[in-house]
């Protein structure tokens, strides 16, 4: 589970809209012939429509989620190993047990374990608490800072899932004191559609804000001013910047 620092805090939460992978075992309770399961297993990928489970923290509706990918990894006996790539908010537990119901198998969740959140991997160099805990102690008893430096991860790497915004110099320092970004503040941007979020960057590629879009990037082309992005939360401090200040 990723942890968070300081004003990274602020952009955090934002993982919760990344996707998600997952390795998860399957026990199934009846024989199976394993490339016919291997066949019904895949035709849940793409749109399904899920209902949470009876302990969530979410209203009991059904929602239209996407399973991007599903690898079968090993098959031993009744036991089904996977990998799959969810959207945000799917349940792995429930997903098995509707692959048992389809397929009249019946089937429960005997291991879980998350792999992936948004684009951060666990190849990226991520820790465990022991990990963490033994690069605090080389830092504060030998001053080494290198092991400590490998368990934190930039920001940017954590959110780079999202659109991003490049800014002029210019209007740097009034978004960091919540500023919004107008049209002749933007220099360039990736396509992004009303209500998303958005990272805020400067031109030299250090993370600004996050904001959300006022219009979709599409109707950039031929105005000369209005909102772009509602800045939302700030992680730049004011003044690293110059301040601007308008002539008359």
């Amino acid at each position: 589970m990723p942890l968070s620092l300081n004003r990274a805090n602020k952009a955090i939460a934002l993982l919760l809209l990344g996707g998600k992978e997952y390795v998860a075992l399957m026990h199934v309770h009846k024989d199976f012939d394993p490339e016919e399961l291997k066949k019904q297993m895949l035709e849940f990928v793409g749109k399904i429509n899920q209902l949470p489970p009876v302990r969530s923290n979410v209203k009991r509706q059904y929602r239209e989620r996407t399973v991007y990918y599903l690898d079968i990894l090993e098959i031993e006996n009744k036991d089904v190993l996977f990998k799959v790539g969810v959207e945000s908010g799917t349940y792995i537990r429930k997903l098995i047990h509707d692959m048992g119901e389809k397929t009249g198998l019946g089937a429960h969740m005997v291991e879980l374990r998350r792999t992936k959140v948004a684009d951060l991997t666990e190849d990226d160099g991520l820790s465990t608490l022991q990990g963490l805990e033994d690069a605090v102690y080389f830092y504060e008893k030998e001053g080494n800072d290198k092991p400590l430096s490998r368990v934190i991860q930039n920001i940017e790497k954590a959110v780079d899932f999202l659109p991003k915004v490049w800014i002029s110099d210019f209007a740097v320092d009034t978004v960091c004191k919540g500023a919004p970004i107008a049209v002749p503040g933007v220099v360039k941007f990736n396509p992004f559609k009303l209500g998303e979020w958005v990272l805020i960057y400067t031109l030299k590629g250090e993370i600004v804000a996050i904001g959300k879009a006022a219009i979709d990037s599409s109707s950039l082309k031929g105005i000369e001013k209005g909102i772009v992005i509602r800045t939302d939360s700030v992680i730049m401090r004011p003044g690293i910047y110059p301040e601007y200040h308008k002539t008359q």
